[in-house]
């Protein structure tokens, strides 16, 4: 997939009107998740993704603490001018969805294994859980 192929993705997913402000939403929250993710998965994802996006995910400085579902969502939010945390839901909803196509269920697998609880929803996914 190109570049303009994923955005054209993003911006159906989101139902975004143009496709600048579908870019826009995919750089913010894939350089949000970049940080997020252990080497091997990460540079794993961005052998699947178009070169721009495999930048935007690897150059990104690993987080101290990892944030939860919400927390990341709010943190697309500020970077994201104008948004409320449920629009920035949205756009992560919208970009992720695409970024779980892309990955495959094995790796999705693996990348939801190791984020917090709640962002399967995000990727456009059920959360399962764990019987205690």
């Amino acid at each position: 997939m190109r570049w303009s192929e994923c955005v054209t993705q993003v911006r159906e997913n989101g139902e975004y009107t143009t496709a600048r402000e579908a870019e826009r939403v995919t750089r913010v929250v894939l350089s949000a998740l970049g940080g997020h993710l252990a080497a091997p998965e990460r540079l794993e994802l961005a052998a699947r993704l178009p070169q721009e996006a495999a930048r935007i995910l690897t150059v990104q400085v690993p987080a101290t603490q990892p944030l939860g579902a919400a927390e990341f969502v709010g943190s697309v939010a500020l970077r994201l001018e104008g948004a409320s945390p449920d629009t920035a839901r949205w756009d992560v909803s919208s970009v992720l969805s695409t970024v779980a196509e892309l990955a495959g269920p094995e790796l999705l697998g693996r990348i939801l294994g190791q984020l917090p609880p709640g962002y399967a929803l995000l990727f456009g996914r059920a959360e399962l859980l764990a019987s205690r």
